[in-house]
């Protein structure tokens, strides 16, 4: 089926606009001396396909849960390498602090707009603050989870965003390096892009906007494995 033209661009913030999540965490842990196997079964139990709606992760993604409640449940749920549990406070702080923006990804966004392709921002928050230039007018809407009270993948934030450009979702396309979020645009008829480096994606997406593909059809495949 030929798809309909593609007339905005939608990027996910963290890992995708910044430099990478699991990179930034590995510091973390490494820095903190968390133990990897409590992290990874606490993303597991939280964030995973079976995680039960209301676990810590979805409740600070859709603002139900604070900075403060979501640090003191995870030190809960986390030991360091020798044995002990981390201190609540600065979790959040300290996982995010090797992010960076990904200017190669910023510089997409100025090229897309400089083609006549609206840009817009689709953002899972984690209590989080964002950059100034995120709100400079560059993407337009910036729909972020925990103020509008959904999270992805649910389908309403993408209708929501769709709703927001005031386009149908077949002329959406939407990048995310987390592959549920990837797959649940496809599921709300969106383009979708699985995101691994900048210029893999930007290949990926001038493609589809040049050229028109089928819904679903164009990825960004990395042999690095993305997030919970």
């Amino acid at each position: 089926m030929a798809a309909a033209p593609v007339e905005a661009v939608a990027f996910d913030y963290g890992g995708v606009l910044t430099t990478s999540m699991a990179d930034s965490l590995a510091q973390w842990r490494t820095a903190s001396g968390i133990d990897a196997q409590s992290f990874t079964d606490c993303l597991r139990a939280w964030l995973g396909r079976d995680a039960e709606q209301n676990s810590p992760i979805h409740a600070l993604e859709t603002g139900r849960l604070d900075a403060a409640g979501f640090e003191h449940a995870l030190a809960a749920r986390l030991r360091r390498t020798d044995g002990s549990r981390p201190e609540p406070a600065g979790l959040l702080a300290g996982m995010f602090a090797g992010l960076h923006p990904d200017e190669a990804m910023w510089d997409l966004a100025d090229e897309l707009r400089a083609r006549g392709t609206r840009v817009a921002v689709l953002s899972n928050s984690w209590a989080n603050t964002y950059p100034e230039r995120l709100h400079d007018g560059r993407f337009e809407p910036v729909v972020i989870s925990g103020e509008v009270g959904l999270r992805k993948p649910d389908p309403d934030i993408y209708r929501l965003l769709c709703a927001r450009l005031e386009l149908p979702p077949q002329r959406v396309a939407f990048i995310d390096d987390a592959r549920p979020n990837v797959e649940g645009a496809r599921r709300a008829g969106l383009h979708a892009v699985h995101h691994s480096d900048a210029c893999a994606t930007r290949d990926a997406l001038l493609s589809l906007l040049e050229s028109g593909t089928a819904v679903g059809s164009t990825t960004s495949q990395s042999s690095k494995e993305t997030r919970a």
